[in-house]
């Protein structure tokens, strides 16, 4: 079975190779400029996550350890699902061999289930937390991670074996599992992999959020929980809420248009789908990487104070170094100022000064060395150390 289904591979693909181009060379180039920038996009933005997430610790949270799987998942699909539907576009056709394509088609709906479930469980962790008031912790989260990706491996990994197969899509530009297949093996395949991977985790997802709504809503009717700390905790809460909601929001509205291309394709209707109709909402689903990341940022005040930091740490060094000058990052030596005394005047005072701090030696007694090293005297002699703010 897995024999035929490479050479079905193979077929599909000398039949691209020989065929005519599917649309203008006009064309080809907006589809490659609009791929790039969102692989670019996807790149940069799930980068900068990694990176905030590595440097500040107020962000290592069980919680955004989700987060940081999205965009691990996102990174992936920027760099796996992205070079070779680029480099297609630029050539006007799909000029990879069939190890690339089962690749191609694998990656892509591997990492693009680890994001629709990863999703789910955020919306199911915050229903425990709002709903039951139960907190996670990192074991759990890890736990709730490698479950995702072992669940996700599961359903990718059945078309290398024989249960369903990758094959090149309509527009000719990547790879995905058969949709065009009507062998009962294939359509079952199509039937469970759209029921356990789309259908179940949006269902979930809109179960949890309607929970945690209405949750949110009796509790402010309830006069008796109306305290200042009470109010508070239910403004945070509604507000991580908002945030998971459109990160939710934003990749079913990048990913719906090409499941139902799909199965429109799937179900027999695959002659009112042009090449056109099918590489947009493909696109439109890849876009879906660079999202979150602006998501995380505008919706998390947590997100946007250590992005300034991040941002801003590296301009006041280069500024202290304009002003300070290489000169004065070294330590100077102490420049000592003696006060001058007269019969009956105040004790004779020292003044030193370094680049830390300045220390003020008063002495009583008019014998006493005011030298620098009559800071551990303790006889007749006061030493008042002032460091600047």
């Amino acid at each position: 079975m897995q024999c035929l289904a490479m050479s079905g591979i193979n077929d599909t693909l000398t039949e691209n190779a020989s065929g005519e181009y599917l649309f203008s060379n006009a064309t080809y180039k907006l589809l490659a400029v609009t791929i790039g920038t969102i692989g670019v996009l996807g790149l940069g933005n799930n980068v900068l996550v990694l990176v905030l997430y590595y440097k500040f610790k107020r962000l290592r949270t069980p919680t955004n350890l989700f987060l940081l799987n999205i965009s691990i998942s996102d990174l992936l699909v920027s760099v796996f699902g992205v070079t070779f539907t680029f480099v297609s576009c630029i050539k006007g056709r799909w000029i990879w061999d069939t190890a690339t394509c089962l690749w191609d088609g694998f990656s892509n709906s591997l990492f693009g289930i680890v994001s629709i479930m990863t999703l789910t469980v955020l919306a199911y962790e915050r229903y425990i937390r709002v709903v039951h008031a139960k907190v996670i912790d990192f074991s759990w989260s890890w736990r709730a991670i490698t479950y995702i990706w072992l669940y996700s491996l599961a359903w990718t990994g059945a078309p290398l074996i024989g249960w369903n197969k990758y094959t090149l899509e309509k527009h000719r530009l990547g790879c995905s599992v058969d949709w065009e297949s009507k062998d009962a093996n294939d359509a079952s395949f199509i039937f469970f992999f759209f029921l356990g991977c789309f259908f179940v985790p949006v269902g979930v997802m809109a179960y949890c959020y309607g929970h945690i709504l209405y949750t949110i809503r009796m509790l402010r009717c309830i006069q008796d929980l109306q305290t200042v700390q009470i109010v508070k905790i239910l403004r945070y809460e509604k507000k991580v809420a908002k945030m998971f909601f459109l990160m939710i929001s934003a990749f079913l509205i990048c990913w719906t248009p090409y499941s139902v291309v799909s199965l429109l394709i799937a179900y027999g209707y695959k002659d009112i789908v042009t090449p056109m109709a099918a590489v947009i909402p493909s696109f439109f689903a890849k876009s879906s990487t660079a999202y979150n990341p602006v998501i995380y940022i505008f919706m998390s005040r947590k997100f946007r104070r250590c992005l300034m930091k991040l941002f801003c740490a590296r301009m006041v060094k280069i500024q202290r170094s304009i002003k300070e000058g290489p000169d004065t990052m070294e330590e100077k030596p102490v420049r000592p100022i003696v006060m001058s005394q007269k019969l009956g005047d105040r004790p004779k005072k020292k003044v030193t000064f370094s680049s830390s701090s300045i220390v003020f030696i008063i002495a009583s007694e008019e014998t006493t060395q005011l030298d620098a090293s009559s800071k551990s005297s303790t006889v007749g002699i006061n030493v008042i150390q002032v460091r600047p703010l």
